[in-house]
């Protein structure tokens, strides 16, 4: 059952990738605010 890691790496890379955008697009509207 290869593809069954290899499915779920590329999905934590994506959700990684994902929350990566959304804490710098966080931080910069705190930084904005401020």
């Amino acid at each position: 059952m290869w593809y069954f890691a290899w499915i779920l790496g590329v999905t934590a890379a994506a959700a990684i990738g994902v929350i990566n955008v959304m804490w710098f697009e966080f931080q910069d509207g705190l930084d904005a605010s401020e």
